[in-house]
């Protein structure tokens, strides 16, 4: 039997408690308080690790190509560095707040810490809509946000890596202005570079080749084979069309795909490729002529053996997740189910394969990027895959194990492997007077 995640009893120390915190990190919250009462972790280290070491807020002003000066905000947070450095995404996305990024942060901390990479938790982002500024603008933002929080990262302190609306170009520049400051190149202040100035093989389909790895192992330990599954993609980006890629070729039947704009559905199987292509061309799925139209209401809808929300947070919520009728979840996005939504879902028996556990790829490589820097020395895409393969299976294991043993949701394992992980190295370093 598998406990719901409200039957694990306990108190939450005085200084966590919910309110007061934003959405956002109240949700990963609730998914840490879960864990840490199963851990019957100590009051002093359970105000420790839901605390972020960090919070950075710049302004950042720059001259748009009109000629006028626009001002954005930037956010750095580095959360938790017991492990090792911090490591975490830089997004541009209109609804980037403070609270987003030190969720998101704490996620990376655990991540990080599932994964078994030394690498603590961080995140950062503007408050920005990249889809209405030139490359230029994006290229100044871009600076000058890094010039602002400078003094806060690099590679034994913080290391970006691409997120929402970010790419290999957008860390390419990151990585100039940091050396520029520097006085030297630098290549390990940031990963998820174009290949040419130090980035990994592998590095860009991780993620993606992360979520296809686990639902390879979610699929087999649910029951069916992944051969022949219907599988519906929620989102279109980097781990989403990787993800669909990668499943097909492993033989499952990508029935569904939906982005910002639209879907569409045809439960033959969509051509993947040719959706890459499509989407490539006209930034969107929408209107790829085969299949029928779908809206993503109706993608969680539908009767898949999979889904696979590669978007944004809090897109399986209580609203909704009685409409879900998927056996599987993997969560190639950061927090995109609530914790009511996922307790709803785990009562019916839906297994959730969670997001610190389901998209470590990217970080895993990234952090295989760090190395090869780091040393100079430089491995094959087929030697990086390996590891990562390796690296997944090993952390899928771990997790499972660690669900039976304390008779819990995977979410909930997945956070007790971290914390446990996190708190062990807290306690070893001690406390700084």
């Amino acid at each position: 039997m598998v406990v719901p995640l409200s039957d694990s009893g306990g108190s939450v120390p005085r200084g966590t408690e919910l309110p007061g915190h934003g959405a956002t990190f109240g949700a990963m919250l609730e998914e840490f308080n879960a864990a840490a009462r199963l851990l019957d972790l100590e009051p002093g280290l359970w105000k420790v690790l839901t605390s972020p070491k960090r919070q950075i807020v710049v302004s950042c002003p720059i001259e748009m190509d009109s000629g006028e000066t626009e001002v954005f905000t930037g956010y750095r947070v580095q959360y938790n560095i017991a492990l090792g450095p911090a490591k975490g995404g830089i997004r541009f996305h209109p609804t980037v707040t403070l609270d987003e990024v030190t969720a998101l942060a704490a996620w990376m901390t655990w991540k990080c810490a599932v994964a078994q990479v030394p690498f603590g938790g961080g995140t950062g982002g503007v408050a920005c809509d990249p889809t209405r500024m030139s490359r230029r603008e994006l290229e100044r933002l871009t600076r000058r946000y890094v010039a602002e929080i400078a003094d806060a990262i690099g590679p034994d302190k913080d290391i970006p890596a691409p997120d929402v609306n970010t790419n290999d170009q957008v860390m390419a520049w990151v990585m100039d202005t940091y050396s520029m400051h520097a006085g030297a190149t630098m290549t390990a202040v940031v990963t998820g570079k174009p290949l040419e100035l130090g980035g990994s093989a592998g590095r860009r389909e991780a993620t993606g080749r992360g979520v296809s790895i686990v639902a390879r192992e979610a699929a087999r330990q649910a029951g069916f084979a992944l051969d022949g599954a219907r599988v519906a993609v929620q989102g279109f980006g980097n781990v989403g069309s990787v993800s669909a890629r990668l499943l097909r070729r492993m033989g499952a039947r990508i029935v569904a795909v939906t982005d910002w704009k639209g879907g569409v559905y045809d439960e033959r199987g969509l051509d993947v490729d040719a959706m890459i292509e499509h989407a490539h061309q006209y930034q969107t799925v929408d209107g790829f002529p085969a299949g029928r139209p779908l809206t993503n209401e109706d993608l969680f809808r539908l009767d898949a053996d999979i889904l696979v929300p590669a978007a944004l947070e809090n897109q399986i919520t209580a609203g909704n997740a009685a409409d879900v009728r998927a056996r599987v979840i993997i969560e190639g996005a950061n927090g995109p189910t609530t914790p009511e939504a996922h307790r709803m879902l785990h009562e019916r028996g839906v297994c959730i394969v969670p997001d610190i556990l389901a998209n470590a790829g990217g970080v895993t490589a990234s952090y295989f990027e760090w190395v090869q820097n780091r040393h100079g020395y430089f491995w094959t895409e087929e030697e990086v895959n390996e590891r990562l393969e390796a690296k997944m299976m090993a952390a899928f294991e771990t997790v499972v194990k660690t669900a039976g043993r304390y008779r819990a949701d995977l979410r909930t394992a997945a956070y007790v492997v971290a914390i446990d992980r996190v708190a062990t190295a807290t306690r070893m370093r001690g406390m700084y007077a």
